[in-house]
């Protein structure tokens, strides 16, 4: 290991999944902290995967994903939303959700942004922020429903507020934000300008009971979300991407 690290990544520790695999095998218990499924993925998948290979079209995919992935992301979600997306302007793929927060953060967050999570949350965001020099800003999810008060998030806003990581349905707690919850979420955005970044991962995990809506498809939205998704079979790690409508600068 190097004697000298940078700065910036020299408060992080192991991530927790590591270290709770750690305690499951030295305790032989069952692991809770990660997604490990105990069964295959599906017969029409792996033969699509082995017909692609057996086909010759392997070459360096294409930066921001195969045009046929984002274009079934498109129909994803236009299927399961309404929503229209071009896929070759507002959406890319990447090795997983994780690396599409971390990008998104390093492309959004300049020194000094401050940025608003709801706590508890997904151990890489903070780092995501450290990374970028911005300054997390925390606003508490409470049990039993992990609801979170309104004048806690409204008093995080603030003219340096650059973004806000929304996680739904929420990890580790299983919170479904609510319409409302999300209301209040992009009033808020809209009056400071401030940009949401949500992870979707659990999008289809979803209790009877409950119903997952997009931020970004609420009035006013569209044009200041990036939503990140997970887009493969559940048992592999997912390919994550984007899905994102912005106003180019001038």
């Amino acid at each position: 290991m190097p004697s000298k690290i940078a700065r910036r990544v020299s408060t992080f520790s192991t991530t927790i999944f590591a270290e709770m695999s750690r305690l499951a095998i030295e305790h032989q218990a069952i692991n809770l902290g990660q997604g490990f499924p105990d069964f295959d993925g599906p017969n029409p998948v792996k033969e699509a995967a082995m017909a692609a290979i057996r086909a010759g079209d392997n070459q360096y995919a294409v930066g921001i994903g195969q045009p046929a992935l984002r274009r079934a992301i498109a129909a994803h979600s236009q299927r399961f939303y309404g929503q229209t997306f071009d896929p070759d302007t507002e959406i890319t793929v990447t090795s997983g959700a994780t690396e599409a927060l971390f990008a998104a953060t390093m492309g959004l967050v300049n020194p000094g942004d401050e940025v608003i999570f709801f706590e508890p949350f997904y151990d890489s965001y903070v780092p995501n922020v450290i990374m970028a020099g911005g300054v997390p800003r925390f606003v508490p999810l409470r049990p039993p429903d992990w609801s979170f008060d309104p004048a806690e998030l409204t008093t995080a806003f603030n003219e340096r507020t650059q973004l806000i990581v929304i996680n739904t349905p929420h990890n580790p707690t299983g919170k479904v934000y609510t319409e409302a919850e999300l209301k209040l979420i992009a009033d808020e955005c809209q009056k400071w300008g401030v940009t949401a970044l949500t992870d979707e991962v659990y999008e289809h995990i979803v209790f009877e009971g409950a119903r997952h809506v997009r931020l970004a498809q609420l009035p006013g939205m569209a044009e200041r979300t990036l939503t990140s998704a997970a887009t493969a079979k559940p048992s592999a790690s997912p390919a994550g991407s984007w899905a994102g409508r912005w106003a180019r600068p001038t």
